[in-house]
């Protein structure tokens, strides 16, 4: 039993180490290029940690485990916006950007609306349906892209040109930082591997149910490293990169999990997720009042702890259900 703690101590320091090069390295990247943080967050960061739920929705599609591959992600999304943006924003208040507001969190919650009645169309997740995520997900992909290149015009308006000195110190500094994002994401995945088979391995001996082990280390599991991620770039005052980690995660989860599980082979929805699902809505619907209320435009730290009782209220619901 020695060995599974000293391994979950290990995934736990990967994690941690993993999500400061992973922050580090993005937000340089944004500075040098001057790409707003939140596209950053909103893509290499999000896509990024969304990597455990990629490799377990697939892989459960492919091995027909429709309920663990939707069940992933709907999980996944709720553990992202009720408790990792909840503790983030508890930790250090989080201000939205206009485009935020305007254009990403109604983005988000028009996704989520049109997943619930995908999945509750005749009970199953079909190609045609996949396709139409897919063709969203390129659709977002490239939003992201133009609102950078408009980020970057912007404030190449602002700023007098470089020396060709700076220029090469910044080229060389560019490939540092991809680097250490490579590094990162890398150390997010073994981290989080590490850290859920050995906590389920410790839960298991100790004779704690499956569907306590469920709720708890698989249901939270992949959503480790958007939780450390998040932690470390709310304690570092990179709250872009928090809000943009969590939306873009999610948008990434439906569009491009659950639209390429869904490819590869029909997913059959279990109607016992429409709670889930529509406590997932109703979350994303209280995220877009979020910035209506005071303080206005901002998410509080009475709105992280909000969030943080709806999630424990969650579990205790699911525990008795």
């Amino acid at each position: 039993m020695l060995v599974p703690v000293l391994l979950i101590v290990v995934g736990f320091m990967l994690l941690i180490n993993g999500a400061d090069f992973l922050v580090d390295g993005s937000s340089n990247i944004a500075k040098k290029f001057h790409i707003p943080e939140i596209i950053i967050g909103l893509t290499i960061v999000s896509i990024g940690t969304s990597m455990p739920e990629l490799f377990v929705s697939v892989i459960s599609a492919l091995e027909g485990y429709s309920d663990m591959s939707l069940g992933n992600v709907i999980g996944s999304n709720l553990c992202n916006l009720l408790l990792i943006l909840g503790l983030s924003t508890v930790i250090k208040p989080i201000k939205f950007q206009r485009q935020t507001r305007l254009i990403e969190i109604p983005m988000c919650l028009a996704i989520t609306i049109l997943f619930t009645i995908f999945c509750n169309t005749e009970g199953t997740i079909t190609r045609l349906e996949a396709g139409i995520l897919i063709a969203l997900f390129v659709a977002f992909i490239g939003y992201t892209i133009y609102m950078g290149i408009k980020g970057e015009k912007l404030n190449n308006k602002e700023e007098v040109s470089e020396s060709t000195e700076g220029n090469s110190k910044r080229v060389s500094s560019f490939f540092k930082d991809i680097f250490l994002v490579v590094i990162g994401i890398a150390a997010l995945k073994i981290g989080g591997d590490l850290t859920v088979d050995n906590a389920l391995i410790v839960a298991r001996h100790f004779s704690i149910s499956e569907k306590i082990i469920g709720l708890t280390i698989v249901a939270m599991g992949t959503s480790l490293p958007e939780l450390v991620t998040s932690v470390i770039a709310a304690i570092k005052g990179n709250s872009d990169i928090v809000i943009g980690n969590i939306i873009g995660s999610n948008i990434f989860n439906i569009l491009f999990i659950v639209g390429v599980a869904s490819l590869i082979k029909p997913i059959t929805y279990n109607y016992t997720y429409n709670m889930q699902l529509s406590i997932l809505v109703l979350s994303t619907i209280i995220l877009l009042v979020f910035p209506l209320i005071p303080p206005r435009n901002r998410m509080s730290k009475a709105n992280g702890s909000v969030y943080l009782v709806m999630y424990m209220a969650y579990l205790f619901i699911l525990l008795k259900v």
